[in-house]
């Protein structure tokens, strides 16, 4: 399965992105997809994700009520609404394929997408 993230951009604090996790060669539905970013210098970190039949959610708590997932399996994309975006929040996002999406959140990530980058400045 290929993935690929879009919908990064540059924002001011307090806008909001759509990102998109759109997939080909496979169809989505059969996976959990977790979303994940990365800032300089720093580790790439969870941020949230979603279980195959989206009866499972997770959110990093630095994004708990700010970011929502979402998935189309119809149009084979999961989404990540992300509101009141912060400077914090500056990073390249990546999305996944995961093994599974639990309360502690995602684990054995398989296939990764190329990243889109976000970046949250006044």
């Amino acid at each position: 399965v290929q993935l690929q993230a879009s919908g990064g951009g540059s924002v001011q604090p307090g806008e909001s992105l759509r990102l998109s996790c759109a997939a080909s060669g496979s169809t989505l539905a059969s996976w959990s997809i977790g979303w994940f970013r990365q800032a300089p210098g720093k580790e790439r970190e969870a941020v949230s994700c979603i279980s195959r039949n989206a009866g499972s959610t997770y959110y990093k708590d630095f994004v708990k009520g700010r970011f929502i997932i979402s998935r189309d399996d119809a149009k084979n994309t999961v989404y990540l609404q992300m509101n009141r975006l912060k400077p914090g929040d500056t990073a390249v996002y990546y999305c996944a394929t995961v093994n599974g999406c639990y309360s502690g959140g995602p684990f054995g990530m398989n296939y990764w997408g190329k990243g889109t980058q976000v970046t949250v400045s006044s």
